[in-house]
């Protein structure tokens, strides 16, 4: 007889997203930004200073040209022109020097509250003959590109910081969908896939999103192809043992008795326990496994389970609970942990209610390593210790079953403490 297909495992919550999920949507609009304003920027200089020696440089020829014909007129003896004079009146100091050196030049400064082209050489006399014009219509011009091109910048930015904060979201929601399903996987959720419409359809470019997606899809199909194959086995290899086994059983009971009939009877009943063990693992993969739930009281049936196991376990009662579970799933998870912690521990072993909480320790050498980080493995244990590490595994999955939360620790002090946490019940 066949167990079964089992399916996934879903008992485990994902767990949540870290808080900084969404710091690569940050860096990434951050340093678009900053590129931006660079790249703004540099063009704002390039732009700005391109026009502005265009403009200073029409407004000098224009100066020096007058500065020329002021020139000719003033050795011809003729009237200057308006705007030309000799030993102008606000002439800058720099340029005067300049002129009274024999030389001529142009130069941009106010006067009277107007910006105004200089033009200054020299005349005879050791005098300096200047010129003016006017600067205004040119200093406004270039005024009102510097503030085209800040107006333009800031829309420019804020537009590209549009555009690339939708795209770049699109990439970290697709990135979150991928790592949410991960954390699924992880869970126990074997069924979780990302997929993504572009890994579906092969005319779409693919992007790495889309690679990273398709190779977790792939890796989940694989790993729940291996687990549902090797959940089969186990259950059929499980159902295969029960008959035979059955009448191996009937069979050493009518053997005669004696110290081999003994060893006979303690080999056979292992094998039942194993196989029994085996079984109920193939049911609780299945997830099928639903717990039938009363309302029961915590301490009186951990001390049932104490007299049930025979053996010298203190029960210690802290605050007794009335909680909602199935009482027979709860003893048996409880029972594993007590025979698990006189199996593997040292005595003394004490069983503590504490309202829904209840903890088992022994004061052994403390579970494996790789025990506390990631759980028990079936049929696997470490130390010479005896048995198949399927105890804490049924524990585990009924645990699971029942809505409960098993964890196992060490205590600093030394001895291996398993801590069961109930829901209480409900009002």
């Amino acid at each position: 007889m066949r167990a079964p297909a089992p399916r996934r495992s879903t008992s485990r919550r994902a767990a949540p997203l870290p808080r900084w999920a969404g710091t690569l949507a940050v860096k990434s609009a951050a340093f678009i930004t900053v590129m931006c304003c660079a790249l703004a920027a540099l063009l704002g200089v390039l732009v700005h200073v391109q026009v502005t020696d265009q403009t200073v440089g029409q407004a000098r020829d224009l100066a020096l040209s007058r500065l020329t014909d002021a020139t000719a007129a003033y050795e011809a003896g003729d009237t200057l022109l308006p705007g030309a004079g000799v030993d102008a009146e606000g002439l800058p100091q720099p340029l005067r020097t300049l002129a009274l050196a024999g030389k001529r030049g142009t130069m941009v400064a106010d006067h009277r509250g107007q910006p105004v082209m200089w033009a200054a050489g020299p005349a005879d006399g050791g005098r300096t003959l200047a010129v003016a014009v006017d600067y205004g219509q040119q200093a406004r011009t270039i005024e009102g590109l510097d503030s085209a091109i800040l107006w333009s910048s800031g829309l420019a930015i804020g537009a590209t910081l549009l555009v690339g904060a939708f795209a770049v979201t699109r990439v970290t929601r697709r990135l979150h969908a991928t790592a949410l399903v991960a954390r699924r996987i992880t869970a126990g959720d074997l069924d979780a896939r990302v997929d993504d419409p572009r890994t579906k359809d092969a005319s779409r470019p693919q992007d790495e999103v889309a690679a990273v997606a398709a190779a977790l899809d792939s890796m989940a199909a694989s790993l729940q192809g291996k687990l549902l194959a090797e959940q089969r086995f186990t259950a059929d290899v499980a159902h295969e043992l029960r008959t035979p086994l059955t009448g191996l059983h009937a069979a050493a009971e009518l053997l005669p008795q004696g110290r081999p009939t003994e060893l006979v009877r303690d080999r056979v009943a292992a094998l039942r326990t194993l196989t029994e063990d085996l079984l109920e693992i193939s049911r609780l993969d299945t997830g099928r496994e639903r717990g039938e739930l009363d309302t029961e009281d915590l301490g009186a049936l951990a001390e049932r389970v104490v007299r049930a196991s025979g053996t010298d376990t203190e029960v210690r009662l802290v605050r007794d609970a009335r909680v909602e579970t199935d009482r027979r799933r709860l003893e048996r998870v409880l029972g594993n942990l007590v025979s698990n912690a006189h199996r593997h521990g040292r005595a003394p072993v004490v069983l503590t209610v504490d309202g829904p909480r209840v903890t088992v320790r022994d004061h052994g050498d403390g579970f494996p390593e790789y025990l506390v980080a990631h759980g028990p493995q079936r049929f696997r244990t470490e130390g010479g210790a005896k048995g198949h590490g399927l105890g804490l595994t049924i524990a585990v999955g009924q645990a699971e079953v029942l809505g409960a939360r098993l964890t196992f620790t060490n205590a600093p002090e030394g001895g291996a403490v398993a801590t069961l946490v109930l829901p209480e019940e409900r009002a």
